[in-house]
């Protein structure tokens, strides 16, 4: 009778077991997957912040370059400067001082590459909307001949003229700052870089087109296009000229860069064509800076719009300056 009776207890307490294991199983897996999950997330973040930090001391050093390449008063700005050589991908402890006691491969891999362009190498779209007075009060209006210049960009590009007049119409609405606000208060955002055209209803594919040839810069009413780095596409639409002499300014521009607008001027030997201070220019003052970090599987890409210029503290001393406009991030997971 007794034998009978431990059958029971025992099987209690097998299952019994069995359930506390099951439940320590649990909270141990449980365990894990949050403990697994915290370090994934503290190695993201991580990767992030090193990413973050080593664009900033990238972009610092564009500055440097810059800023040094400005101290040469008279001097044109041209692509065969060191600014316009690109930085291909490369190992970041190349950048470092060598350490012969350092042989260790095993460390995470990180790969830097980035480039400086003349933004004004393009077509700044605020050249399309000036400010003129009229009736005692100052009126934001469309500009004729950018207008023109603009279409004949859009044709030289493979884009219709059609695209060029409705979006100028909708940049005066959204950048004319002299309607009071009651009455524009229908008017678009205002875009400050050429991906946000899509906010006036371009389409993608056309943005992507014109990504090359157009800009938005900083200062209102438009900054003149630099002559010794602007595409054959661009000078012609801006100079109202054939894309034949358009590109012999380019090739004569190659070996010998142009130093005022007077020698570009007889490069071009088109005696009814006068280049204009306000159309053109040999030196530039805005700088795309773009840097791309690959580190292990993460790769993290930054675009900063440089504006550089200078602050004469006295009569005797110029102080020179390099500011960023704006800068966008933007960061994926590369996959092999």
């Amino acid at each position: 009778m007794a034998t009978k009776n431990r059958c029971p207890q025992r099987g209690a307490a097998l299952l019994m077991a069995m359930v506390i294991l099951t439940l320590v199983a649990t909270l141990a897996a449980g365990m894990v997957w949050q403990q697994s999950t915290a370090i994934a997330i503290e190695t993201a973040e991580r990767a992030r912040a090193q990413s973050t930090w080593i664009l900033n001391g990238a972009m610092d050093w564009s500055r440097i370059i810059l800023r040094e390449d400005g101290r040469k008063i008279g001097d044109p700005d041209h692509l065969g400067e060191p600014w316009a050589t690109p930085l291909a991908e490369a190992k970041l402890t190349t950048f470092l001082a060598a350490d012969k006691n350092n042989t260790d491969d095993n460390d995470v891999e990180a790969f830097l590459s980035g480039s400086i362009e003349d933004a004004q190498s393009r077509y700044d779209l605020r050249r399309l909307v000036g400010k003129v007075t009229k009736d005692n009060r100052l009126v934001a209006e469309l500009i004729p001949a950018e207008q023109k210049a603009l279409g004949l960009l859009f044709g030289h590009i493979g884009l219709p003229v059609e695209l060029a007049d409705s979006m100028a119409t909708n940049l005066l609405r959204a950048w004319d700052d002299t309607t009071p606000t009651t009455a524009s208060s229908d008017a678009p955002l205002a875009p400050q870089t050429v991906a946000q055209l899509r906010w006036l209803g371009v389409d993608e594919a056309s943005i992507n087109k014109m990504l090359p040839y157009v800009t938005i810069l900083t200062k209102d009413g438009g900054t003149p296009i630099n002559l010794n780095t602007a595409s054959r596409e661009v000078i012609a639409a801006v100079l109202d000229i054939d894309l034949g002499s358009a590109d012999r300014l380019v090739q004569r521009r190659a070996n010998n860069p142009f130093k005022s607008i007077a020698e570009a001027q007889t490069a071009l030997s088109l005696p009814t064509v006068t280049i204009k201070d306000a159309q053109a220019d040999i030196k530039s003052q805005h700088f795309e800076v773009r840097g791309r970090l690959r580190l292990g599987d993460h790769v993290q890409e930054e675009v900063s719009l440089m504006r550089r210029f200078s602050i004469e503290t006295s009569p005797a001393w110029r102080e020179l300056n390099v500011s960023p406009v704006w800068r966008t991030r933007s960061q994926t997971l590369r996959t092999n």
